[in-house]
């Protein structure tokens, strides 16, 4: 059985190899298919890619990443598959975990559980991530981890990404909760902005994509709880009120950056984390 793992990357070069390492660090002969889907790249992410032995590559002239998904997707024969994130590392017996977790019936999608790197990160963006990281909505969910595994009959449920940025949202919208699982055991560490203009253009990315995914007509989306950062993190926790401030503010700034947007963003990505100082260790 082979599983089969779809990377869109666009200028990637930066985090790509050391995460390719690790996913085939310990892989034997034919487990994985590696496919990366270089998409209006202007580094050296397609050559660094092909670089790495049992990595196939292919190249699209614009930048785009359901496209790349999709193209991905296409040339994948393997299952389970795993859709990750290009900055997003999970070693080989992480990768066999998440496959082997939706090989069974008990569950057609599985994600690992999501680690925070917040390390020499500033103020606000810790105080953002303190608040970020306890929301209730993160638990047993396949998004905000970059990395989420399916299996046959799971990709079976939808025929292509839709042309929106959320595509974790939407593979999460497409399984009821006794369907999905989170793996406790496989750490996924998620490196976090190391500006804060960069975490609140993120933001922006994020809600915007999650907004027009909503609006898409797709069954299934979660609703937004605008709420939860209060109700269910800092009111419990009275010494979090300073960073749930801080939380609020910058979801407020993003929120109306988003409208004048107008839904309109590009797969705008934090740079800052993608440098080799910045990227996860």
């Amino acid at each position: 059985m082979v599983t089969s793992l779809v990377i869109a990357a666009h200028n990637e070069a930066g985090v790509l190899g050391r995460g390719l390492h690790r996913l085939l660090g310990d892989a034997r002969p034919g487990e994985f298919e590696v496919i990366v889907v270089a998409n209006g790249c202007t580094d050296g992410t397609a050559e660094l890619a092909r670089s790495v032995p049992g990595v196939r590559v292919l190249e699209l002239p614009a930048a785009g990443k359901p496209a790349a998904l999709n193209a991905g997707d296409a040339a994948a024969t393997g299952f389970p598959r795993l859709y990750l994130d290009a900055d997003v590392e999970l070693d080989t017996d992480g990768v066999r975990a998440l496959a082997a977790a939706v090989s069974g019936p008990a569950a057609l999608a599985a994600a690992p559980r999501r680690v925070l790197d917040t390390a020499g990160r500033p103020l606000l963006v810790r105080a953002y991530f303190a608040v970020h990281g306890r929301l209730p909505v993160f638990r047993g969910a396949l998004f905000g981890r970059g990395a989420v595994a399916v299996s046959r009959a799971g990709r079976a449920r939808f025929d292509r990404f839709p042309d929106q940025v959320a595509d974790d949202l939407f593979l999460d919208s497409l399984f009821l909760p006794g369907e999905r699982r989170e793996l406790d055991d496989v750490d996924c560490v998620v490196a976090t902005p190391r500006r804060t203009a960069d975490l609140l253009r993120r933001l922006v990315r994020v809600r915007a994509g999650n907004t027009a995914l909503r609006r898409s007509g797709i069954s299934g989306v979660r609703r937004s709880r605008r709420a939860s950062w209060l109700v269910d993190v800092v009111l419990p926790r009275p010494w979090l009120l300073p960073a749930g401030a801080c939380y609020a503010a910058l979801s407020v700034l993003a929120g109306l950056a988003a409208r004048r947007s107008g839904g309109r963003v590009a797969w705008g990505r934090d740079e800052s984390s993608r440098t080799p100082e910045g990227a996860v260790r």
